[in-house]
């Protein structure tokens, strides 16, 4: 849509609503990685719906559902937590479409993991792509999908002309 042919008033509603939900999406992914990052497998699993689904580029078939994806989760943390390893999420770059009537969202971001041992220098883990399908449930967003896409796995994208 583009927003030359809008009246100034609805241009205006139109970008404060999309100024809300962005803000409404960055503080969900940073309530989100947080929970992960501390280890809190179950709440962190909360944050997607009953049955939604993570599929990294890694696994041939996503994880789904809330339970598969707090195991997953506890298991990565005990051996982290055995290891002496933290580890820190970061997600930029973050582009949020509404769909319409806006109770779900796509959105495609940019993410990395940083491992830091106990004593020794932080690391970048990994670089990915991630794409997630929010699902507005009463007040709060939720993960129903995400897609996570490594770029040390990934074909890389051709350049383009003036970039």
């Amino acid at each position: 849509m583009s927003t030359l042919t809008l009246p100034p008033t609805q241009v205006g509603s139109e970008r404060a609503l999309a100024a809300q939900l962005h803000a409404e999406v960055e503080q969900f992914y940073a309530h989100h990685f947080h929970l992960l990052d501390a280890g809190d497998a179950v709440g962190w699993s909360e944050t997607f719906t009953p049955d939604g689904s993570f599929h990294p580029q890694v696994l041939p078939e996503p994880v789904r559902g809330r339970a598969a994806l707090a195991e997953g989760v506890a298991l990565e943390q005990a051996r982290l937590r055995a290891e002496g390893v933290q580890r820190r999420h970061w997600h930029g770059m973050v582009a949020v479409t509404a769909r319409p009537g806006a109770q779900v969202l796509d959105v495609r971001c940019y993410a990395q993991i940083l491992s830091t041992p106990h004593g020794g220098t932080t690391t970048l883990r990994m670089s990915c792509v991630c794409e997630d399908v929010l699902v507005l449930s009463g007040d709060r967003w939720l993960v129903a999908e995400r897609r996570v896409t490594r770029d040390d796995l990934t074909a890389p994208v051709p350049a383009t002309r003036g970039v």
